[in-house]
């Protein structure tokens, strides 16, 4: 060692390093990484264990439950700080770091930065075979970290103390970028993380991050300012990436400039206020019959921020065949999708500079005035859907009576299943940026685990406000030990957990498609030879939650009131109906393999008609 180096253990120089990393937002510096959660092993808590200690005011360690719902709460709070910040998640070799698999897809395909610290086999092999060690008769190299490689935007594996110096600056950077952001995973050998380096001092110096913005190329700007205003009915797609640059009053302004319309994807979905004029919907297979019809007769479309998943597509037979897409997007593989034309470039500055380029350009009346029109017979249509007593007890009754009463800062999390679809087409945006329904890998328990990544950023941002969870009871039974998480951290949840008797949304896919109720719903699974309901209060009351269950939306209301003034987590229980509660109205077609050949008639119809839809399918990349 010298003066200008420092001996540090492999953990202790990674955890040293992220100490040090800040980030510039509103004016104040922050440290980039939130802390972490981990659950320690014979793979980690030794060496990394011994690291994290020293920092524990500063880069403070949430102790997880689940190694899969760490990873969720990780993104939970990668999407309340818009992708500035992130947290880590540490888990020991072997099993508890496969957990963090389905966790690790889920920050992929969303494009969420989370950094996973996990243990390693031993990198001399001398103990081998080690416990929990998977074997490769043939590849001695290869384990189970090695998964990680399909889920992961920066993987790499430290078998040196010194690559830590160049590993991190990569991951970190792979994070902060608005393109590649995702997970980064760093496989620790159990013996390297011990192992000691004599590293440069200035590695560890204080560092402050600023988020890059790519500003567009001046010809893509002239040929999608040219195509927009060669457009008689062009429409605005808002994606969740408007809301990660930080454009939505850019969008907001281009939008008013032009009286264009804008429809919203399911990550964009409060992008607008639900009463702005021009926001005419969300789009798609979980959207409404206003924002589908526009985008049916669209000529041009200008997707901004979106990566064109197929439920915003309607598989890709929500738009006219001969329509035109304009990709505005910071990431080229988005961008250029089904043979747009691409706008590569931060949304924030790229649709600054489109406006200036389509000067004063305005969007024919009547087209503007036909999407109003079909906005306020959707807005009729959810007044009357969200109606409690309209039908047996639903989602959409639930969601109407927490849209009426929480704050409109409140955050708003749900998760696969039905609710994701009655969320989106329901809810009425009260505050921009207050919505994340996680549908870009629709995760079974992110509902909960989610929710308290969501609230420990919320408590750094907006403490005074709630995060509100809508959760159905199998997502419930997936996943749920957060309930106790955020007990034990007082980070206070309102979990609305609506009860259907199994997983009815899929039971609903199965009799669509002209199949039999089986295995979805408890009462229609051959092997439940025993029915027994489950006491989800008296459940969510043993990991020191409040807990009450509700008999319809009014007890709902008045339950919610009491979990709103209350200081700790509360779980509101209600059954719904499986078969009639559902919105019918505002889906598009969506594609899922039918049986082409079948005993059953009703499969054949089934098939058929899906079939018969496919023609409508634009062809593309």
């Amino acid at each position: 060692m010298t003066d200008s180096t420092i001996r540090l253990t492999t953990a202790q120089a990674i955890i040293r390093y992220l100490d040090n990393q800040f980030i510039e937002i509103d004016g104040k510096e922050l440290r980039v990484c939130g802390g972490g959660f981990g659950i320690f092993g014979h793979g980690n808590v030794t060496c990394l264990g011994e690291a994290l200690y020293g920092v524990r005011d500063t880069l403070p360690l949430y102790r997880g439950q689940n190694e899969t719902s760490m990873g969720f709460a990780a993104s939970g709070y990668a999407k309340q700080w818009l992708r500035q910040r992130f947290m880590f998640c540490t888990a020991s070799a072997g099993p508890g770091t496969a957990n963090l698999l389905t966790a690790a897809g889920l920050a992929h395909a969303n494009r969420l930065p989370m950094l996973m610290l996990c243990g390693d086999t031993f990198l001399t092999r001398l103990p081998d075979p080690v416990l929990q060690q998977m074997e490769h008769f043939n590849n001695p190299t290869l384990g189970v970290n090695d998964a990680f490689k399909a889920v992961s935007r920066y993987w790499d594996r430290i078998t040196h103390p010194a690559q830590v110096i160049q590993s991190l600056p990569n991951a970190l950077a792979t994070m902060l970028d608005p393109a590649d952001c995702g997970p980064a995973f760093i496989g620790l050998p159990q013996d390297v993380q011990g192992w000691a380096y004599d590293y440069p001092k200035a590695f560890f110096d204080k560092r402050v991050h600023k988020i890059r913005r790519q500003r567009p190329d001046c010809d893509e700007i002239a040929a999608a300012a040219a195509l927009i205003k060669s457009a008689k009915r062009p429409v605005i797609i808002a994606g969740g990436g408007v809301q990660y640059s930080g454009a939505v009053q850019e969008l907001t302004a281009l939008a008013e400039a032009t009286n264009a319309p804008v429809i919203e994807t399911i990550a964009g979905r409060a992008n607008l206020l639900n009463v702005h004029p021009l926001n005419i919907g969300p789009l798609g297979v979980t959207g409404s019959d206003s924002a589908n019809a526009v985008a049916q007769k669209a000529d041009v479309i200008i997707a901004v921020g979106t990566r064109l998943q197929d439920f915003t597509t309607g598989s890709w037979t929500a738009f006219a065949k001969d329509a035109k897409i304009i990709g505005v997007n910071v990431g080229r593989h988005d961008a250029m999708k089904h043979m747009s034309l691409p706008v590569v470039g931060d949304a924030k500055v790229t649709l600054a500079e489109l406006a200036d380029a389509l000067g004063d350009f305005k969007t024919p009346t009547d087209w503007t005035d036909f999407a109003k029109a079909e906005r306020t017979k959707w807005d009729a249509y959810v007044a009357q859907n969200v109606q409690p007593g309209n039908r047996p007890n639903s989602y959409a009754q639930a969601i109407g009576v927490v849209n009426d009463i929480c704050d409109p800062r409140d955050r708003i999390v749900a998760a696969a299943g039905g609710l994701p679809a009655e969320v989106t087409a329901n809810w009425r945006t009260l505050g921009t940026g207050t919505v994340d329904v996680e549908f870009g890998f629709s995760c079974m328990g992110y509902e909960i685990a989610g929710a308290w990544g969501a609230r420990i950023a919320q408590c750094q941002r907006e403490p005074d406000k709630d995060t509100i969870t809508f959760c159905g009871d199998g997502s419930y039974l997936m996943l749920n030990s957060d309930i106790y998480s955020s007990v034990l951290t007082q980070k206070k949840l309102i979990v609305l957990l609506l009860d259907n008797g199994g997983f009815a949304v899929i039971n609903k896919l199965q009799n669509n498609t002209g199949n039999e109720s089986f295995n979805n719903l408890i009462a229609d699974t051959p092997t439940a030879t025993q029915q027994f309901t489950v006491d989800f209060e008296a459940h969510a009351a043993s990991m020191g939650a409040i807990a009450e269950t509700v008999a319809n939306p009014a007890e709902l209301a008045d339950a919610f009131k009491r979990a709103k003034a209350a200081e700790r987590t509360s779980v509101i229980v209600m059954k719904v109906d499986p078969y009639e509660g559902w919105t019918t109205e505002g889906h598009t077609w969506w594609e899922v393999g039918t049986p082409e050949v079948s005993d059953s008639a009703k499969v054949r119809d089934a098939h058929n008609d899906v079939e018969a839809v496919r023609a409508k399918q634009r062809k593309g990349i």
